[in-house]
């Protein structure tokens, strides 16, 4: 071989033991690493949407309940959870407990918000923050189907009356005279306690006594006037601003653009009230 074929074939033997010397550099440093190089792009990412972590009790339907086929938590109150987080951009975590820990919950940062039928009140509001009102509510009297002497409020005078623990109905049932009053964590367990004559009536919120009925037990029966007219809040801890904000535009955009509407009449099967969430029912002429 001439020399400077010899000197050629040396440099082709160089150039080639660098380039394979190159590759194995990189490679080591990309499995080392456990990333690969990606091209640089401009601008900045978009950060990911929070989650916030929402308690409920889950026995308060047409509210909150858990569908019996699937086993998944449905209700007009996670319709509406849902619908806020996708107009205010937020994901949503459901918590089940019982309902007279929730407020304990708000004030311990345990969870973000909560949706459970909660009635806004003055005492209430003294441990959490409220959101503007969402549903008008009011509380009744049940009692079995041919219970003909009980007629609303006035006759549960020294009766035995069932109610939900921790609620405006304990509350409602406790002013009254010489009532021997039960408190249950869940409501169907109410209205069992009346049909096995454990009680007498039972005091509770009137959308959740209605809709428990229309399931086909009409051995129960609604007596009397509605009263404490009040509306439902969803409860925030206090010092929590953003929150609070986030959740009052929501229900302002779903008033607006007609998803309210839309998921009040799946549930209740009739248009909403003619008011704005946090102002009164406009008054008939």
């Amino acid at each position: 071989m001439k020399a400077w074929q010899k000197i050629f074939s040396l440099l082709v033997l160089v150039l080639l033991l660098a380039g394979l010397a190159g590759c194995g550099s990189s490679a080591s440093q990309d499995k080392g690493s456990g990333t690969q190089t990606k091209p640089a792009t401009s601008g900045t990412s978009t950060p990911s949407r929070p989650k916030y972590s929402v308690a409920l009790e889950a026995t308060f339907a047409p509210f909150e309940f858990r569908d019996m086929k699937t086993g998944e938590f449905t209700g007009f109150d996670i319709d509406l959870i849902k619908a806020i987080g996708q107009v205010a951009g937020f994901d949503v975590e459901i918590k089940e407990m019982g309902f007279d820990g929730i407020i304990t919950a708000l004030q311990t940062n345990n969870v973000d918000l909560a949706i459970s039928g909660i009635s806004i009140d003055d005492e209430r509001k003294k441990a959490v923050d409220f959101s503007l009102p969402y549903y008008q509510s009011g509380l009744v009297v049940a009692v079995k189907a041919d219970n003909n002497t009980l007629k609303g409020f006035d006759d549960l005078k020294g009766k035995k009356i069932a109610v939900q623990i921790g609620t405006t109905s304990a509350k409602e049932a406790k002013k009254i005279p010489g009532a021997k009053v039960t408190e249950l964590d869940k409501v169907p367990d109410l209205f069992l306690e009346l049909k096995n004559g454990g009680v007498d009536a039972v005091v509770n919120d009137l959308p959740v006594t209605a809709y428990y009925i229309q399931q086909g037990n009409k051995d129960i029966k609604i007596v009397g006037d509605v009263r404490s007219a009040e509306y439902y809040g969803i409860a925030i801890p206090k010092g929590k601003p953003e929150v609070l904000q986030k959740i009052n535009e929501g229900l302002k955009t779903l008033k607006a653009n007609g998803q309210y509407a839309a998921i009040y009449k799946k549930w209740f099967g009739q248009e909403p009230p003619a008011f704005l969430p946090g102002e009164p029912p406009q008054q008939k002429q």
